[in-house]
């Protein structure tokens, strides 16, 4: 069971006027949430004491939602509380994350899923970002965009294609001509190079080294970067990478750098790619990461370092559900 929460406001205490926006109110829960009224429970109606010309269980009634129970009750006086708005608890048997719905004047109660949110997580390898990122987007019902396994996968087409990636000119080659695409499927991101589906593939240990090598060309980064806004203007999303809230989108609102020591980064990579099955070294991980860091922050084309207005996020000491908490507050404070 799933209880999909929604909330509008009409212009005056008039039958008619609550009528429109219940109906309104109702059709677009249906239709956001994908639902046949045989799919609902019930519906609960709560309404602020300055309406009381028409109750919103007979408007929801004659607006065709009468297969189940409905039920109207007045909320108590509250001061400051937002005029003329009708509140709706719809209970459904659909499976999935609910989708909630506010309109009109409704909306600035909740402007975190009312208005359109691009979230800019950046920080070094292993930092807990792209797990942070992913949980973050699942919460708030929006689109998570890995911008690594865009760089993962110009890595793989270069290493399929036998290009020396030490050598812009060949890269710049390649990148006139890849085929790769961004789709998403059963909720999850997938990157499609020459129309295969490479999600796994672009996590192979070898690739990790090679995507922070051939993103430091300006001729990979640009074509990636036009790919990323294109995204970000058309939708809400979270973005995480090395560059998102410097360089890609530094006029986004919601920025985090999301961070850890060395060590605590290292014992991530080397538990996550042991699990897979890979030969693996924890000492050679440290080194590695170092180097990465060094070589991602000291590039001269959009280099790993956090924005001014960025939120520090030390992951450290802290559970994957903690980082998440404390992003969500973070973005809550400002909308």
């Amino acid at each position: 069971m799933n209880a999909v929460r929604g909330a509008t406001t009409v212009r005056e205490d008039a039958p008619d006027e609550i009528r429109e926006a219940v109906a309104e109110l109702l059709g677009e829960m249906v239709k956001r949430n994908r639902l046949a009224n045989s799919d609902i429970i019930c519906i609960t109606f709560s309404s602020t004491q300055d309406i009381r010309s028409f109750y919103p269980a007979k408007a929801a009634r004659e607006a065709g939602f009468g297969g189940c129970p409905l039920f109207s009750a007045l909320e108590p006086p509250i001061d400051g509380a937002l005029p003329l708005c009708i509140r709706v608890l719809m209970l459904t048997k659909a499976e999935g994350v609910p989708v909630p719905v506010y309109l009109r004047d409704a909306a600035n109660l909740r402007r975190d899923i009312t208005q359109k949110l691009v979230i800019a997580l950046d920080g070094p390898a292993g930092s807990g970002k792209s797990t942070a990122a992913k949980n973050l987007a699942k919460d708030l019902n929006i689109l998570y965009l890995d911008t690594g396994a865009m760089y993962r996968a110009c890595a793989l087409e270069c290493l399929n294609r036998g290009t020396d990636i030490s050598d812009e000119s060949a890269v710049r080659a390649v990148m006139e001509d890849i085929d790769l695409r961004i789709e998403y499927s059963g909720g999850r991101q997938v990157t499609m190079l020459n129309g295969r589906d490479v999600s796994e593939d672009i996590r192979r240990p070898e690739i990790s080294g090679m995507a922070s090598k051939v993103s430091a060309f300006g001729c990979v980064r640009r074509k990636m970067v036009e790919m990323q806004r294109r995204i970000a203007a058309t939708m809400s999303c979270v973005m995480d990478g090395r560059d998102i809230g410097t360089n890609v989108l530094p006029n986004t609102e919601h920025k985090f750098y999301v961070t850890a020591s060395v060590e605590v980064r290292a014992k991530r990579r080397y538990e996550e790619d042991r699990a897979k099955g890979y030969d693996v070294s924890y000492e050679n991980i440290v080194k590695e990461i170092r180097e990465r860091d060094k070589r991602d922050s000291e590039r001269e084309i959009a280099p790993l370092r956090c924005a001014e207005d960025a939120v520090v996020v030390d992951t450290s000491d802290m559970t994957p559900e903690e980082a998440v908490a404390f992003i969500k507050n973070k973005i809550q404070e400002k909308v």
